[in-house]
């Protein structure tokens, strides 16, 4: 019996005593706020607005671009004025002025016009500053280093199980600069790498608070430089810069007795630095890195970005990065060469969350293991006390054995911390140049504060976890009335930020490789909850730096390693390598960025071309398949659906993505290209996989029919009938997921999109079989490797986290209106399903904050939402088709309409507040 649904509307809108302009609130270029060390000739802006009116819609806008602020508070756009522009666009606009010079500082900012004809005020200003465009810009820096490695012993791309040319450990290397300013200083800018990794200080002050600068890249290709503004830092008189080198990615140290999954070894570390000094009077100087700075060993005796890091402060020398110091015992650099360099554009990774120990415990042999609480991506923080030469080794680890000591089986071993103390009374140390995945650590050589022993050990007053991860800005929040469903958010939270670091890992300790599937797989769920665009636009440079010249693109980015165990399995796979084309799109669709689509579009035209040559009547066999699906055997290559079906369904999606990119770009004659060739590898699919009979593809698998209706291959005739069994077979395992890495995503796709949400809450509200709550049920803090958490495998993993996703668009309703832009059509369509009775969630999207917050009792359903200006929404409504229906529509809303049976309203920009009551 059809409910009878009474509808009223209720505005929450304070009326203003005067009427409200629209404003201004928030500028960015390029993604970030106020950046320095652009090196785009076009740098895209956007802008954010507010209003307390309902249903308000840019209709123009006007961008000034200044040389200097005091020009720009005159409203003088000498570098750019666009004049009025009758357009209602408010993100990616390209700059098209003068020509922008390297180091230079711009000022901007815009105005715009509203749909009732309102002016705002200008914006306040906001400025970017000019990376170094060209390699004359660094004024003859050179990359300098403390000793070069023999090119006979590089290995840019090592192949697994291939023995050592050689073995033995590095000088992890300090060098300094001492420089006189002279005169007042009006702005100071220095442009820094160094490989692996740089720490830079001034005047014996760290400069920033990044770590692990800069990002990893594949280095015989492109190194990355960073950018700091050190007008505060660079006093007049004596100066001197400091910059200590670890080894990272670009060398892993072959030392026998470390872990480490790779045997790359691109050189020893080196740097380049070029400082701006600008002074009051309108001239300026320059200081480069060239054969008069000096270089000696630095304190860190060991570092490998899978083995560990070893500090010896006995080694320090005090006041090295200071001026005044005597550095007559320190050796001159060696001139090396280096890569290409370009600016790093994405965010750098920082220290986030403290995590203090939640118990300790003794173990055998007069060990101790401190519990975090939280597996984390993380480095230590040690505050000790001993004797001079005292040693405290600190092994880190995710599990714990039945005796209460770490293992470290799951994660590669052996790798740990060693510190050596100095011993003049409380030191602390952090390391400098690795960091790993732990939840626990176990502590050789010295005992907690209070546990003082006769063996005089050192003593550890205090022991933290500083989890570390990509300062990407987090855009979304939710929580709801299910406690399991909130659980796994942090579950699979945790799991994002401890593998979101310069790229996306796979783990951050046993192997920290950017695995590709997980770019496309995973990344809805990402963007939802964090300001990523950027470090996906480097993700992809790190494909094209990657791709071979038949133009494969190798499973991971940046390609560390040629994996030959299995053949080519764990190096060619479609579902892998695709990311290289639907990444493109997905950011044009996320953020409305046109441009990687133009920059990347060769290389994925020479991808698909690649798949073309891989296919066998149009069907792809290679590569992983559903890695890690639930079959009878442990987790690894595809075990339920055939190999074939995943890949051919992936091929058969690219093109079809390609055809509308091509499209975009005004490529026509590719677009049909495509087209006619997704046609043909859809009749192949069909031919080879779909059985008419039983309406099943292949196996009749999760993952088999899931990604066949998702990616277009199913005839409209049979898709309602594949769906129902693919929820057949669900439910006849009594809500249990059978799909992996690759097919998972698809389940819930098609599930949502069919209007099934309420299978997805029954199969992710189990604990008693593979899934999410199984993983909780173990201890899990971040989401593991397998469904099952098993102990034999990373309990920190990336990969299967997709229900992320749903949590946002399905719980909390918050989705892109279909062939929407950067959500300026939103559709806000909550799954009031299961035992949930509320949510509250958001998401900072491109033009806003989009928000919905419901409540659901036995007589009202409460929907509250959040609609940015310059967007509109389509709300729908849960429940069943209407019998009466009550309707009061306030302005700005759209005529009530009816939609696959449920209730509709369009809205425009502004906060609303609906009530529902069963009657």
């Amino acid at each position: 019996m059809s409910k009878i649904l009474i509808f009223s509307w209720l505005y929450l809108l304070s009326i203003p005593l005067f009427a409200q302009e629209i404003k201004i609130a928030h500028l960015s270029c390029e993604y970030r706020n106020n950046p320095i060390g652009i090196d785009l000739v076009s740098p895209g802006l956007s802008w954010k607005l507010q209003s307390s009116k309902h249903s308000v819609m840019q209709t123009a806008y006007q961008i000034l671009v200044s040389s200097s602020a005091a020009g720009l508070k005159k409203n003088v756009g000498d570098i750019w004025d666009t004049k009025k522009v009758n357009s209602g666009q408010s993100i990616q606009i390209k700059y098209k002025g003068a020509k922008l010079l390297s180091t230079k500082t711009y000022y901007w900012k815009v105005r715009v016009w509203d749909n009732s004809g309102n002016e705002s005020a200008w914006s306040n200003l906001a400025f970017w500053q000019m990376g170094l465009l060209n390699a004359d810009d660094w004024k003859g820096a050179k990359w300098i280093a403390y000793e070069k490695l023999a090119d006979s012993n590089v290995i840019s791309l090592p192949t697994d199980g291939k023995k050592d040319k050689f073995s033995g450990n590095n000088i992890l290397p300090m060098f300094r600069k001492a420089f006189t300013a002279a005169k007042p200083i009006r702005k100071a800018t220095a442009f820094i790498s160094g490989l692996g990794h740089f720490e830079m200080t001034l005047n014996g002050q760290k400069v920033g608070d990044d770590f692990l600068a800069p990002g990893w890249t594949k280095y015989d290709q492109e190194a990355l430089y960073v950018t700091y503004d050190l007008t505060k830092q660079v006093k007049k008189g004596e100066n001197a810069i400091g910059v200590m080198l670890g080894n990272g990615f670009y060398y892993v140290p072959p030392v026998k007795e470390r872990y480490r999954k790779l045997k790359a070894a691109f050189g020893y570390p080196k740097m380049i630095c070029r400082l701006l000094i600008e002074y009051t009077d309108g001239t300026s100087s320059n200081i480069i890195s060239n054969q008069t700075w000096k270089t000696a060993p630095s304190p860190v005796t060991f570092s490998s970005i899978y083995g560990g890091e070893d500090y010896n402060a006995n080694l320090e020398q005090k006041g090295w990065d200071s001026a005044g110091f005597n550095d007559m015992k320190w050796k001159s650099v060696f001139l090396v060469d280096g890569p290409k360099l370009n600016a790093q554009k994405e965010e750098p990774v920082k220290i986030f969350e403290n995590f203090s120990p939640q118990n300790s415990y003794a173990v055998a042999n007069n060990e101790w293991v401190y519990d975090m609480g939280q597996n984390s991506s993380a480095i230590i923080e040690l505050k000790i006390r001993g004797k001079k030469g005292d040693t405290v080794r600190i092994t880190p680890a995710e599990l714990a054995k039945a005796d209460g000591s770490v293992t470290q089986k799951n994660i590669g071993s052996p790798s740990y911390f060693t510190y050596i103390l100095k011993g003049n009374g409380s030191e602390t140390w952090r390391p400098k140049f690795f960091y790993t995945g732990f939840r626990y650590l176990q502590v050789k050589g010295a005992v907690p504060a209070g546990k003082e022993t006769a063996t005089n050990q050192a003593v550890i007053e205090d022991l933290k976890a500083l989890h570390i991860r990509n300062a990407a800005e987090q855009v979304g929040k939710f929580s709801s009335s299910n406690e399991l469903f909130n659980k796994t958010f942090s579950l699979i939270d945790w799991s994002i930020k401890s593998n979101m670091v310069s790229v996306f890992t796979d783990c951050p300790h046993r192997e920290k490789l950017g695995w590709l599937e997980q770019l496309h797989l995973m990344g809805n769920s990402v963007v939802y909850n964090y300001n990523a665009a950027p470090l996906f636009k480097k993700a992809l440079q790190d494909m094209k730096n990657s791709q071979l010249a038949n133009g494969l693109i190798p499973e991971i980015a940046p390609e560390y390693v040629k994996f030959e165990w299995g053949g080519d399995m764990f190096r060619d796979s479609p579902e892998w390598g695709s990311s290289g084309i639907l990444l493109p799109w997905y950011l044009y669709q996320w953020y409305g960025d046109k441009q990687a689509m133009v920059d990347y579009y060769p290389m994925m035209q020479r991808y698909i071309s690649y798949l073309g040559t891989k296919a066998n009547g149009h069907i792809l066999t290679q590569g992983l398949g559903d890695w890690y699906d639930l079959g009878p055997k442990p987790p690894g290559v595809s075990q339920l659906t055939p190999m074939g079906v995943t890949g051919t369904a992936i091929y058969h999606y690219d093109l079809k993505v390609l055809e509308k990119i091509a499209t975009l770009l005004g490529k026509k004659a590719d677009a049909m290209a495509y087209a006619e060739l997704a046609a043909e590898v859809k009749s192949a699919f069909n031919n080879n996989f779909f059985d008419a009979k039983t309406k099943q593809y292949a196996t009749g698998s999760q993952a088999a029919n899931a990604m066949a209706v998702y990616m277009g291959l199913v005839e409209d005739k049979y898709k309602n009938e594949v769906i129902d069994n693919l929820v057949k077979d669900i439910r006849d395992r009594k809500n249990s997921l059978t799909a992996g890495d690759i097919g998972y995503r698809y389940v819930l796709r098609v599930l949502e999109d069919a209007g099934k949400s309420d299978v997805i809450f029954d199969m992710n509200s189990r604990s008693d079989v593979p899934g999410y709550g199984m993983q909780l049920a173990k201890g899990a803090t971040a989401l593991t490797e397998s469904w099952a958490a098993l102990p034999t495998v990373s309990n920190n993993h990336f990969m299967l986290g997709h229900l992320m996703e749903w949590l946002y668009s399905g719980v909390g309703g918050i989705r892109r209106a279909e062939n929407s832009i950067a959500f300026n059509h939103i559709k806000i369509q909550p799954e009031v399903v299961g035992d949930l009775t509320s949510a509250n969630v958001s998401y900072h999207s491109p033009y806003g904050e989009i928000s919905v917050k419901w409540e659901k009792t036995d007589k009202t359903f409460t929907l509250e939402v959040n609609i940015p200006v310059n967007t509109k929404a389509d709300v729908y409504f849960p429940g069943e088709s209407k019998q009466a229906i009550t309707d009061k529509l306030n302005p700005g809303m759209n005529t009530l309409s009816f939609e696959n049976g449920k209730a509709k309203v369009t809205i425009g920009s502004g906060h609303y507040k609906f009530l529902c009551t069963n009657e």
